[in-house]
């Protein structure tokens, strides 16, 4: 059966929660669409991340993006989006979204979300 798109976060236990460790998740074909125009917005999103007791399970994560696909929204909301979604779904130490948005008219937009568990 096919994959199908998905705002579900799946996590898994983190295999050494005593250490701080960093992972990457470099995602460069992020699609979602200008909520002005309904023209097609390209990115490059980037996650860094330092888990505490959960991990972000990677099918999942690539089936959430997907489900952007056909989503109009402003870059800056849906990489806050991302951020706010990843983190109540692992309550990370630290976690960085970075959304790098190709150009459009002669602008590219890179916007930048963190989060440090206080």
């Amino acid at each position: 059966m096919p994959s199908l798109p998905s705002k579900q976060l799946e996590t898994f236990p983190n295999p050494k929660p005593a250490r701080r460790y960093e992972i990457l998740f470099d995602a460069p074909e992020f699609t979602c669409l200008c909520p002005l125009t309904g023209q097609p917005d390209f990115a490059h999103i980037k996650v860094r991340y330092i888990p505490d007791e959960k991990c972000i399970e990677l099918k999942s994560f690539k089936l959430y993006l997907w489900s952007y696909r056909n989503e109009g929204a402003f870059h800056e909301a849906v990489t806050n989006q991302i951020c706010d979604d990843l983190v109540a779904a692992t309550d990370p130490h630290f976690l960085e979204v970075t959304g790098d948005f190709f150009v459009r008219g002669g602008v590219r937009t890179v916007v930048t979300a963190t989060h440090k568990k206080g």
